[in-house]
């Protein structure tokens, strides 16, 4: 009883994540400005690490939680680097 319920909030909690990441999507292609495009990615990065996290949960794969840092650690310096860019016009001083 308690995992058949696990499983259903799990494979809800992924369909609801999966259907944000397309909406932060539409407000990456069609964002009226770059500061709501880089919050778009960084919306986008934080529920993919939330769907490798699900996965884990649904799957008992620890690899997935691996990866799900891995993906948090890429999102926060790509994070960084794009909004170093609109401030500032370069990257790299």
């Amino acid at each position: 009883m308690a995992s058949e319920l696990l499983g259903t909030v799990v494979y809800g909690a992924l369909v609801l994540t999966a259907a944000l990441t397309l909406l932060a999507g539409y407000r990456v292609i069609r964002g009226p400005t770059v500061p709501d495009r880089v919050v778009a990615l960084d919306t986008i990065a934080t529920n993919v690490v939330a769907i490798a996290a699900l996965f884990a949960v649904s799957t008992g794969e620890g690899l997935f939680v691996t990866v799900g840092l891995v993906l948090a650690i890429i999102g926060f310096i790509s994070t960084i680097a794009v909004s170093q860019y609109v401030i500032e016009g370069d990257i790299i001083e």
